[in-house]
């Protein structure tokens, strides 16, 4: 039986080296490899003219170079614009590229079809964890939205839990790094998670990243009710270890807080808020809860919001509040589901 072909999307730089040897060619081939696939986007080994073409047979024989291309694609009255993407097994999941200025743009990329956590305040987490997304699946989503625009930041942020699928998503790291590929610098990638303490420990050793800890409340007993992550690792826990990533990367920790209306955004959570980042090397992002239909929770008032950021910047800690882009097309922070509505699409 012939064995599957191998798909060069989901190799790192050394992992490329090593095949690459097979056939007996020098490390510079690497080099220009990865340029035709990540700098000149091609994925026909026929096309990479600099390759003797005996080589390119061979590597069409063992190889693949693997692509996405969005199924649906949504666009926000903002300019926020939803992928829809369909996976070889017939799974899907969505990409968000969210405007900037100056004509830049974030893209949120998923890394797991669904997600096993089960945040009572997100819709991705009400579908459940289908399976973890290999290498290639997570780079494909970045390579498929530059197609429309230069993307200047990516955000581990959109469905599944990053750190519950550690060995892909480092994988997918390194490859987002490469000088010779994409060539995304550490503080232009962001990696959210709901804190996973073992892996935030793991991740620290094995690759830098900027890490986004999505906090949600200052005692354990709401924030079990919230995140049932928290019921294995409480607040105590995951502030150490974030104090220890922090230390060991020389990069601040963001605590993302959703502020949820009379559940989390009182003058007395802002006061625990701070007591809570004590000593750890750190900023607030504040997002205001997204409401979704079926949802149990409400968005937070105006005053409830500028009172909670306000006391926070008052004792010395930045405190951002992200604006909520993309709502209309469900595309906002803690929206995503993996479907879209065919009606509403470019």
């Amino acid at each position: 039986m012939k064995s599957e072909k191998l798909d060069l999307k989901g190799l790192d730089r050394e992992q490329l080296e090593i095949f690459l040897s097979s056939f007996g060619k020098e490390k510079y081939r690497t080099k220009q490899i990865l340029r035709w696939i990540y700098q000149r986007h091609i994925s026909d080994f026929a096309l990479m003219t600099d390759l003797a073409k005996d080589f390119r047979v061979q590597l069409a024989e063992q190889a693949i170079i693997s692509t996405l291309e969005p199924e649906c694609v949504e666009t926000s009255s903002d300019g926020t614009r939803k992928y829809l993407f369909r996976l070889t097994d017939g799974m899907s999941v969505e990409a968000v590229r969210i405007p900037m200025d100056e004509g830049r743009a974030t893209l949120c990329i998923s890394t797991q079809v669904g997600c096993a956590m089960g945040c009572q305040f997100c819709m991705t987490g009400t579908f459940g964890l289908t399976r973890n997304l290999r290498p290639e699946e997570i780079v494909n989503q970045v390579c498929a939205a530059l197609q429309d625009g230069p993307i200047a930041n990516i955000v581990l942020m959109g469905m599944g839990e990053p750190l519950h699928n550690l060995d892909n998503v480092v994988a997918a790291l390194k490859i987002f790094y490469l000088d010779d590929g994409l060539g995304y610098g550490t503080r232009r990638i962001t990696l959210s998670t709901c804190g996973l303490v073992p892996e935030i420990k793991q991740l620290g050793q094995r690759i830098k990243v900027h890490l986004a800890v999505s906090l949600n409340a200052t005692t354990d007993e709401v924030r079990s009710r919230l995140m049932p992550i928290n019921q294995r690792y409480p607040l105590s826990e995951l502030i150490s270890a974030c104090r220890e990533y922090a230390l060991l990367t020389k990069q601040r920790v963001t605590f993302e807080y959703i502020l949820l209306g009379g559940v989390n955004d009182s003058l007395a959570d802002a006061k625990r808020l701070v007591k809570l980042m004590h000593g750890v090397r750190s900023k607030v992002n504040l997002i205001a809860y997204n409401e979704h239909p079926g949802a149990e929770f409400k968005a937070p008032g105006a005053e409830s919001i500028k009172a909670f950021q306000s006391y926070l910047l008052q004792r010395d800690i930045v405190a951002t509040l992200r604006a909520s882009k993309g709502q209309d097309i469900s595309a906002a922070c803690g929206q995503l589901k993996g479907k879209l509505d065919p009606e509403s699409t470019d």
